[in-house]
């Protein structure tokens, strides 16, 4: 036993000395990275559940246009339920209205919209072709009508394919428009319940879900009205183009302007269109080259200035923010969450300055005076009730 040989032991090997600034890289990176794939999933969700979100997004944002009208009807004794129809069916007859006079007096132009149209694109190949400073012939004209013939035709193709069944897509419609109606009814008729109810269920946290739902009810008034005002300025100067250049239907086109004005981007792009067609059909083609010009020039006013400054000032959103929510909203979600992409940024921007200027308790986080201070005052003193 003595002569055995001992077992060599391996040497120590040092501990590997790990820079503090990798460390906390690395303990921040994996939380991200769970947080990354929650968000991920969150949105993969909501995509899929687009068909029941969107309907109850729009009911959020009509209910909150409409619960003024619902609470003048509640104070003078009208039962909330028959106050909430009554809203609900004026407002849906205010709207057919609307669109029912803008509709019947553009199709009542159709026939000459037609011939204008096809005089317009005649007069157009024409200038291409003799006298424009392009070295362009009128086959090179007919090859781009009949490749802009062929992508639209194969456009209308794939987008048949990608709804497989149109008499499903028709019933999602229409299921929507049903869920829509029956949500702004209800959020209408139990908004205050609906609200006491969550904070029911928050238990100790009630008045920060109340402080949240105040911020978040108020950002939606925001946003609504900045729309509004964006409205009244797209649609004033577009109908006054109009009448100066001798078009009619000029406030029909306006009023439809200033509805279209609450689809960001889109909705501007649409009602430009509508008012470029209809002074083609009662104008003439110089009269609808200049309204498109004035068109075109409010659509990037409104984009790149009124729309950012507008909303920001309503909302409390810098303009880069409200310019950079709708890029990504429309990157994820196509139409869909360009239409949104400003509400959702107003409430989520609106709900977490409230998390962040006040503690836990739901009492400012501050010394108690200042700007802070003032505005929780002014919504403890006329606090909204905000249906859920």
């Amino acid at each position: 036993m003595s002569g055995a040989p001992r077992p060599t032991r391996r040497p120590a090997r040092p501990d590997v000395e790990v820079h503090p600034l990798v460390a906390r890289s690395a303990a921040y990176a994996w939380r991200l990275l769970i947080i990354g794939l929650a968000v991920w999933a969150a949105l993969w969700l909501l995509g899929r559940l687009l068909v029941v979100a969107v309907p109850v997004a729009i009911a959020v944002l009509v209910t909150r246009a409409l619960m003024p009208v619902q609470r003048r009807l509640t104070a003078w004794r009208v039962p909330s339920a028959l106050a909430a129809a009554v809203t609900l069916v004026g407002f849906l007859a205010l709207m057919a209205g609307v669109i029912g006079i803008a509709t019947a007096t553009i199709v009542n132009q159709t026939d000459q919209l037609d011939t204008t149209l096809g005089t317009a694109v005649d007069d157009v190949e024409t200038w291409l072709v003799e006298d424009s400073p392009f070295d362009v012939t009128r086959s090179d004209v007919q090859g781009w009508r009949a490749d802009a013939r062929d992508s639209l035709e194969r456009f209308i193709t794939s987008d048949q394919a990608r709804l497989t069944d149109q008499a499903v897509f028709a019933g999602e419609v229409l299921i929507g428009i049903l869920l829509l109606l029956i949500v702004v009814f209800f959020l209408l008729k139990d908004g205050p319940r609906l609200s006491a109810l969550a904070r029911r269920l928050t238990g100790r946290h009630a008045d920060r879900t109340g402080a949240l739902g105040r911020r978040a009810w108020q950002a939606l008034g925001g946003y609504l009205r900045g729309a509004a005002l964006l409205g009244v300025v797209e649609g004033a100067i577009v109908g006054v183009t109009m009448v100066l250049v001798g078009a009619s239907l000029a406030a029909p086109v306006a009023v439809l302007t200033f509805v279209l004005a609450f689809l960001p981007i889109i909705g501007a792009i649409t009602a430009g269109i509508i008012a470029v067609l209809v002074t083609l059909a009662t104008a003439g083609f110089p009269a609808a080259v200049i309204v498109a010009a004035v068109a075109l020039a409010v659509q990037q006013l409104d984009n790149d200035l009124l729309a950012p400054v507008i909303y920001g000032r309503a909302l409390q959103l810098h303009p880069l923010a409200v310019l950079l929510g709708i890029a990504a909203g429309g990157a994820l979600f196509g139409l869909v969450g360009t239409v949104f992409a400003v509400p959702v940024l107003a409430v989520a921007a609106n709900t977490i300055d409230e998390l962040r200027t006040n503690g836990p308790d739901g009492t400012s986080a501050g010394d108690g005076s200042g700007p802070t201070e003032d505005r929780d005052r002014s919504e403890t003193s006329d606090p909204p009730a905000p249906p859920g």
